[in-house]
């Protein structure tokens, strides 16, 4: 039997100090967190169903084949299942070692499309590989969040009761700020939002000290009105913004997709108009419907009751992420888990409030449920981890 620590049991551990770690030679273990796996596969599924619906009557998506997309989401979900078990096999070990690999991957994923990338609704995001269009950015999310783990189990668990310190915040920032900078320039106003809450939620969970959040949530106050002052920002989204504070400002204009969203919404009423019968889905009202407003389709189509059930399984996933990250058997397992949660459970409820108008509209996808290669590939990259963590957390491992 392999041994990955060996620290006496009797030596202070600390607050941010990680518990003895378990031995881990084979995946021989109580078994997955079937809850998590089995929410998780539900909203891969519900989402299937729902951009099949937004795309089957778009012959200027499909051109004429009502199946097109339904096609391509299934070869997603099988490539996706097959990185989610690679990650899950993994020996922990391997997972550490491979992190930095990841994050460089990541990074220079990012430089590739500032350099030779595809401009898509004026953002540069994504760059053509084996016929598949992939963006790198949604890779980079996870990438951070494994690397500033890293940081902190590497710095922490081999110093006994060491808290995390300012070099510490300093060094996971800038793993973070480097990726962050590159989106930035894309301009990947939503991922960029996304990345900005994950990362606070990193620190949070590391141990971070107060006044380091309480700066940086002044720091990104400040950074987003300088932004937009210096025209970083694109002039379209300056509008979005606008819209949002003033949804009646420009309704034929950057409030056209709040406005079309809520009406979907509302049209669902408590049951729905039912799958496939959506009277603004059928008819394309909602642009970009089959990504960024996905949730639309489940409000019309299956009302408030299946919108509820879409967001209860998200909300289960979350917890289960959650309840992974508290029972970690080390310090990486425990921020990464975090850290994917709040990765999570902030994407979603942005791309949700977009849809109701309570938050603004930056176009980011609904983990599992909406249609993409990249945003899918990611999630179940991350679902592979945590059941990673998970295996090597539940109790001792046997040969």
């Amino acid at each position: 039997m392999t041994v990955l620590s060996t620290r006496p049991s009797s030596r202070p551990t600390g607050r941010t100090s990680a518990r003895p770690l378990r031995a881990a030679t084979s995946l021989r273990a109580p078994g997955l967190d079937w809850l998590l796996m089995l929410a998780a596969l539900a909203l891969v599924t519900l989402g299937t169903l729902l951009v099949w619906s937004a795309t089957s009557t778009r012959a200027d998506l499909t051109g004429g084949d009502p199946n097109a997309y339904l096609r391509k989401q299934l070869v997603n979900i099988a490539i996706g299942l097959v990185l989610m078990v690679a990650v899950l096999a993994t020996d922990h070990r391997w997972v550490r070692i491979l992190a930095p690999l990841a994050y460089l991957a990541s990074v220079g994923g990012l430089v590739m499309v500032l350099v030779a990338g595809s401009t898509i609704n004026g953002s540069r995001s994504w760059i053509q590989l084996a016929g598949m269009s992939i963006q790198p950015a949604e890779f980079a999310k996870l990438a951070v969040v494994i690397g500033m783990a890293l940081v902190v189990a590497e710095r922490t668990e081999r110093r006994w009761g060491r808290r995390v310190g300012s070099l510490e915040v300093v060094i996971m920032l800038v793993i973070a700020g480097v990726p962050a900078a590159l989106i930035l320039l894309q301009p990947d106003l939503g991922t960029m939002l996304v990345l900005s809450a994950t990362v606070f939620g990193v620190l949070a969970v590391a141990g971070a000290g107060r006044m380091w959040l309480a700066g940086l949530t002044a720091g990104a106050v400040g950074g987003a009105v300088a932004a937009a002052s210096l025209g970083v920002l694109k002039p379209y989204q300056v509008d979005r913004f606008l819209a949002f504070t003033n949804p009646g400002l420009d309704p034929r204009g950057a409030g056209y997709n709040t406005e079309q969203a809520r009406i979907a919404v509302g049209n669902g009423g408590l049951f729905g108009q039912g799958l496939f019968d959506g009277s603004q889905t059928r008819s394309g009202f909602v642009p970009e419907q089959h990504t960024d407003f996905i949730f639309t389709v489940a409000g019309e189509e299956l009302g408030l009751v299946g919108a509820g059930v879409l967001i209860l399984l998200v909300a289960l996933v979350i917890w289960r992420a959650l309840a992974i990250s508290a029972r970690a058997g080390d310090l990486f397992g425990r921020v990464a888990a975090a850290g994917i949660a709040c990765w999570w459970g902030f994407q979603a409820f942005q791309n949700i409030g977009m849809c109701l108008g309570i938050m603004p509209v930056t176009g980011v996808p609904l983990p599992f449920v909406s249609y993409g290669g990249s945003s899918l590939f990611a999630g179940m990259l991350a679902l592979g981890l945590l059941q990673n963590i998970h295996l090597r957390s539940a109790g001792p491992i046997r040969r």
